[in-house]
């Protein structure tokens, strides 16, 4: 839910946040933050904000029979 509205704030993926350091975020309202702090002002970018890894299916673990429709 990369483009959803009602996100949790977070100065990492705001409007008014750009990355200082590694957990540091330069506001232009509020000044440095915590790239885990938020303020009122939150304005969510979903720009800012990098999707969850994809889960690789692990096929190795099943055989043939798994997919059989056999009984």
């Amino acid at each position: 839910m990369l483009f959803n509205e009602n996100i949790e704030p977070c100065c990492s993926y705001c409007r008014y946040g750009k990355q200082l350091g590694n957990k540091e975020i330069v506001c232009i309202r509020r000044g440095i933050m915590s790239s885990s702090g938020h303020c009122r002002m939150f304005r969510y970018e979903p720009t800012k904000r990098e999707p969850c890894a994809i889960r690789v299916f692990a096929t190795s673990t099943f055989s043939e029979k798994d997919f059989s429709i056999e009984d």
